[in-house]
């Protein structure tokens, strides 16, 4: 077995490139998925939207390809983009998907691109149906999985009928992914007091409205968990980690912001379970929320790709869950260990704004330790600064506007509930 001593024996001869489809260029999970594998002597590429991004700046990138997309491309135009950077690169290449769209697009035309690229074997239809918020519902209820009431209107009567019968507050979601690339119901996940609220929101979803109104769980007697594991071809875990979260923004919706790593054996063995009986194989990022009224699991989000939090986790010899791929899929051995507890993760620009969202909200996380035992920064590293620099530049004018718009959703809301 491997020790943190001893150099991880990645196979230097296969890259890997960061794939992602859409306008975010800070993104601070493909900065960490370069850095992961640059550290080992992988040569590390990626699609940016400039020469300007985070990941365009570490010193751990061989090559930037500059490559501006929406996310709702038709898929052969992507295939043609990525084999044609595949053809630019020279050689088999591990595909490091960072978004539902790459995700998808990769599993769905496996057969154009595996000639070019190295990337785990899964049903094709499978991933669409987990980034799905009606079909991750579906798979839950068939193979018993706890997740929060659901309800997936199909016209504004529909969803007048669900008002009138509805206990509130509930929340609402885009139901596909792909919705927020185009026509988003909602901006993230949306928290909607009563009846009134509900109707005025849904007057702008148009005659077929594209969400999931799901059952409301209390912040207050509620705790939200992490899963990041790699799975194998035969669906089975070669890591596996958990950890709560601490803080996210937008708060109790959106990226982590602030998580612990913290040992918890059934959730992990819930997730392996469900994995292995749904049959896939790769990276996943799972978002359960751990409901106290009823002692329950429940499992709201299934992203069928790395998360931005990866670098939160570590084996003790190192291995992470893109680290974890890229020497199974390679055809090196993972080697096995304990994660790395009281470990913390920090996103350095949206942890601040969080941290006084959080203040009042009432949510509290018992399970996370009084004091970390390592931290990891999502952006300052001692040996890549650039991409913190380069963040730090680009974040001021998109964060500005961002906490813009939260604002007016948040007065929307308030006039909607008064009228």
């Amino acid at each position: 077995m491997a020790s943190r001593s001893t150099p991880i024996a990645a196979d230097r001869s296969v890259p890997g490139l960061i794939v992602k489809f859409g306008d975010y260029p800070l993104h601070h999970g493909g900065v960490g998925a370069i850095r992961s594998l640059g550290r080992l002597g992988v040569p590390m590429f990626a699609v940016t939207e400039d020469r300007w991004t985070p990941a365009a700046a570490s010193r751990y990138l061989h090559r930037g390809f500059v490559w501006p997309t929406t996310g709702t491309e038709h898929p052969e135009r992507l295939v043609e983009g990525l084999l044609r950077i595949g053809r630019r690169i020279g050689r088999p290449t591990l595909l490091i998907p960072t978004d539902e769209e790459a995700a998808v697009l990769i599993a769905e035309q496996a057969d154009a691109l595996r000639a070019r690229f190295l990337f785990p074997r899964v049903e094709p239809e499978l991933p669409r149906s987990l980034a799905s918020k009606q079909g991750l519902h579906q798979l839950c209820v068939e193979h018993g999985v706890p997740s929060p009431a659901a309800a997936f209107p199909d016209s504004y009567e529909e969803i007048a009928r669900f008002a009138a019968a509805a206990r509130f507050p509930v929340v609402a979601k885009n139901r596909e992914a792909f919705e927020r690339r185009r026509k988003p119901a909602v901006h993230g996940t949306t928290r909607i007091g009563g009846p009134r609220e509900l109707l005025e929101l849904a007057r702008d979803w148009g005659p077929r409205p594209g969400v999931i109104i799901q059952e409301y769980l209390p912040r207050e007697e509620a705790e939200d968990w992490i899963v990041h594991a790699y799975f194998d071809a035969e669906s089975t875990a070669l890591s596996m980690f958990t950890g709560v979260k601490v803080r996210s923004w937008p708060p109790h919706a959106g990226m982590t912001a602030n998580a612990y790593v913290v040992d918890n054996p059934e959730l992990a063995e819930m997730t392996a379970q469900f994995i292995k009986r749904i049959g896939f194989s790769g990276i996943v990022d799972l978002d359960w929320r751990y409901d106290r009224r009823d002692g329950l699991y429940k499992l709201l989000d299934f992203n069928p790709r790395m998360g931005a939090q990866f670098r939160l986790f570590e084996n003790e010899w190192g291995i992470d869950v893109v680290r974890a791929q890229h020497l199974d899929l390679t055809g090196r051995k993972v080697p096995e260990g304990e994660q790395l507890a009281g470990r913390r993760f920090i996103v350095e620009n949206i942890d601040l704004p969080a941290y006084a969202a959080y203040r009042r909200s009432g949510y509290t996380t018992p399970h996370a330790p009084a004091r970390a035992s390592s931290t990891e920064l999502a952006w300052v590293a001692r040996d890549d600064m650039k991409p913190f620099f380069t963040m730090l530049v680009r974040f001021v004018r998109p964060g500005a506007r961002h906490l813009l718009q939260l604002w007016r959703t948040h007065r929307s809301r308030r006039r909607a509930i008064a009228k």
